[in-house]
């Protein structure tokens, strides 16, 4: 039955005259024709009906049943022509199986007519059916026919509108199911837009911080050669050791995004225990830097660890990159109350030097989206002093240990 329900839908909605088309000759078929093979009329009834001809009788039939053919394109329409035939077949006195039109005409206005005009049908039913059992009643008892045809009519509108509210309630659970699907590739299409940035940070962080090591120990390295060949040599083992620092990086970075079906172990990503070592490769470049910091950032989990590690990375790289070799710089991280502040200034370029432009931009841009990942700002911009002056607010919690202690 299931299947053979979702085949009629198909059809129906490849070609929907073809059901209506049916409809007709079904009620043709079984409600028509016994009345114009055996005259159709109850012998109880006989002597209170008037008899027709054939063709008159057909005529009766048609009026009735044809309307049906667009009970679903105009559903107000049709019953209005049936319950008009209807009324003038009962005036008329004329006993017809046909009649149960009256019935499927209202059943499919509860079923896809507007509900404003079932409310005026249901009345003109009423009366109509009224007068039929008042034209019965000679014949059969009043009380008897009017909760006999009550009884159909409720059935048939009772059935309309039930098939109606499950229509209605399969089209929301479609609908649900479309935009749930919408809501969904959207989801991914943000974590994958979000996936995206984060990687686009992390390689700029990785790749811009030791590009900028790689040129200012290559710039100092040149300088040297010339005057002091094992500085020269220095430098160039400095160099090696940052692209091959860089090239880790770079490794662990793109190790996770491939299946790490292969076995291959990565190591943990930085975090404040390796500013120091951070600090010594901007010192090999040049710059003096003095690192402090105040409170125990070993608490911080490793998330908001290498939040502080990146922000203290991107804003020295930018020392080095636009102050140059021979500024002075200071990192500071203090933790307080749940808080951090990462702050990172330097004196800027010696006198007579111009500071180098800021090519992209995009340094700036990753620290304040970093920060607010724990609902924090970035500030930067010269110092009153010379110089320039990045600074960073955290607002986190120190990593809860069970017992209430720390790590």
């Amino acid at each position: 039955m299931a299947r053979a329900a979702r085949r009629l839908s198909r059809i129906d909605e490849d070609r929907p005259w073809v059901l209506d088309t049916a409809l007709v000759a079904v009620v043709f078929v079984v409600f028509c024709l016994p009345d114009l093979v055996h005259g159709g009329v109850p012998r109880g009834l006989r002597h209170r009906m008037t008899h027709l001809p054939e063709a008159a009788r057909l005529v009766w039939q048609l009026a009735l049943i044809l309307p049906l053919w667009w009970r679903r394109r105009a559903p107000a329409a049709a019953f209005a022509v049936i319950a008009a035939a209807f009324a003038a077949q009962w005036i008329a006195m004329v006993w017809l199986r046909a009649d149960v039109a009256l019935l499927i005409a209202l059943f499919s206005l509860a079923l896809d007519g507007r509900l404003r005009h079932l409310a005026w049908a249901c009345g003109a039913t009423a009366a109509l059916l009224g007068l039929v059992a008042v034209r019965l009643s000679p014949t059969v008892f009043l009380g008897d026919a009017l909760f006999f045809l009550a009884a159909t009519v409720t059935a048939s509108v009772a059935l309309g509108l039930a098939l109606r509210i499950h229509r209605a309630y399969v089209d929301a659970l479609r609908e649900r199911a479309v935009r749930l699907e919408i809501e969904r590739d959207q989801r991914a299409e943000l974590a994958a837009a979000g996936e995206r940035a984060r990687v686009a940070r992390e390689m700029h962080d990785i790749v811009g911080h030791n590009l900028s090591v790689i040129i200012g120990l290559a710039d100092g390295g040149a300088a040297a050669a010339v005057g002091d060949p094992g500085r020269g040599r220095e430098a160039l083992v400095l160099i090696a050791g940052a692209g091959r620092h860089a090239l880790g990086e770079m490794r662990r970075m793109l190790g996770v995004l491939r299946d790490r079906d292969d076995g291959a172990e990565f190591s943990p990503q930085p975090g404040v225990a390796d500013l120091g070592a951070l600090c010594e490769r901007i010192r090999a470049a040049g710059p003096r830097i003095a690192y402090r910091t105040t409170g125990d950032p070993d608490t911080l989990d490793a998330a908001a660890q290498l939040t502080v590690y990146r922000i203290a990375q991107e804003a020295l790289t930018n020392t080095l990159k636009h102050a140059g070799a021979r500024t002075r710089a200071e990192l500071r991280i203090v933790v307080d109350d749940g808080a951090v502040r990462v702050l990172v200034q330097d004196t800027g370029p010696p006198a007579g030097v111009l500071p180098r432009r800021n090519e992209d931009g995009h340094g700036l841009v990753g620290m304040r989206e970093r920060a607010a990942l724990y609902d924090g700002t970035v500030t930067a911009g010269p110092r009153p002093g010379g110089g320039w002056a990045v600074e960073a607010r955290l607002r986190l919690a120190p990593l809860a240990v069970p017992g209430g202690g720390t790590p």
